[in-house]
């Protein structure tokens, strides 16, 4: 059994990507080509942003967003401290600082309730996480940005293809940068990452600093970065755009066959919670133990019974040794994102798991309790 199954995936798209990366290797435009404009456009149709910018990889998008932004030393970007590393990594590279705003534990996206005490005069940004697939509460949240005009940039690492009341992931927010990482709902066969905006200018800005700052070429007006997407990835991608809104519904089936196969064992556990004006990628499938000590020994067994597991995420980012050698937040506690850590645990979620295969995990676990 596999946490995500890309091979059986491949093989519906084996042909159209095989013609388009032989497309590639004879028009010889390897980064860059044709087939990076056509992905653009689809990827500003699917969440309706007037500007889709395809990146080298979803932490390149949020460097870019922040250099957009012109984030400096000194600053200070608001986010919250569960999520990958990367959330975290563009800010402290740009000599800003990460303010942490703590969670709420039944979406495990920022709790909009804790954000306006974190704004300062030095706050230049807000960066919320769509974590798991499920869009933050964007309404709070812009509210409070427009109050103090401050900008908003989603991490969308898993949440393309996510819906939030009447509108997309990735279209809700000054700027969004998603992740075209294999693992994600949409995957290349590599890195690589997209942002997002209506905003014509940080469009424009966003595609100069991702090839090197210039605005024509050697012509540099901006200290720029090498950030593009090569045209391998954005061939894999327009195939896989083709599957997507079917294999989103799938991901939804399955999540649902999980609730329904789990509910007699919620005294041990809490499967996804959606808001109902919210749906979902499942880039994750997350449990959340009521007991902390039970996640090793049922990973176990789990595994025992050659099912895999994963925990998104251990440790939260302001326990992290590269954030703690920084000495600013030694007697700082975000006890939601701390508990998190504990009790989070991740089952198989790709849209090629069978039936059969959910029924072997849902009765390993009812077993195991």
């Amino acid at each position: 059994m596999q946490f995500i199954d890309l091979k059986t995936q491949y093989k519906r798209i084996q042909a159209g990507v095989e013609k388009g990366l032989k497309a590639v290797l004879e028009h010889g435009q390897y980064v860059m080509g044709p087939e990076i404009d056509a992905l653009e456009k689809q990827l500003a149709e699917w969440v309706g942003a007037k500007h889709a910018i395809a990146v080298a990889s979803g932490t390149d998008a949020l460097l870019l967003a922040l250099l957009a932004l012109d984030i400096r030393p000194g600053d200070e970007v608001i986010t919250v401290p569960f999520s990958m590393f990367a959330t975290v990594e563009p800010i402290v590279l740009l000599g800003a600082t990460p303010i942490f705003v703590d969670i709420d534990l039944k979406t495990f996206n920022m709790d909009p309730a804790k954000l306006e005490k974190a704004i300062t005069s030095k706050t230049k940004a807000i960066m919320p996480v769509s974590l798991y697939g499920q869009c933050v509460d964007f309404d709070a949240i812009n509210a409070i940005a427009n109050k103090y005009n401050l900008p908003v940039i989603e991490d969308a690492a898993q949440s393309f293809g996510a819906r939030y009341k009447k509108g997309a992931s990735c279209g809700l927010t000054t700027l969004a940068c998603t992740s075209f990482y294999p693992a994600k709902p949409l995957g290349g066969y590599g890195d690589s990452g997209a942002c997002f905006t209506n905003d014509a200018a940080l469009a424009q800005k966003i595609k100069s600093l991702q090839n090197h700052g210039q605005d024509r070429r050697y012509h540099h007006t901006l200290i720029g970065v090498n950030g593009r997407m090569d045209s391998f990835q954005a061939v894999v991608l327009l195939e896989k755009l083709t599957l997507f809104a079917e294999e989103l519904q799938r991901r939804r089936e399955i999540a649902a066959y999980y609730d329904e196969g789990l509910a007699s064992c919620r005294e041990f556990f809490t499967t996804p919670y959606v808001e109902s004006y919210n749906s979902s990628t499942y880039a994750q499938y997350t449990l959340t133990l009521t007991s902390p000590e039970i996640r090793e020994k049922l990973q176990g067994a789990l595994q025992a019974k050659n099912i895999p597991t994963m925990v998104h995420y251990p440790e939260p980012i302001h326990h992290q040794p590269a954030i703690r050698d920084l000495q600013l937040y030694s007697s700082q506690s975000h006890p939601c994102s701390e508990e998190a850590a504990k009790r989070v645990l991740s089952l198989p979620m790709h849209p090629y798991l069978e039936k059969e295969e959910q029924t072997v995990i849902i009765e390993a676990l009812t077993s195991f309790f």
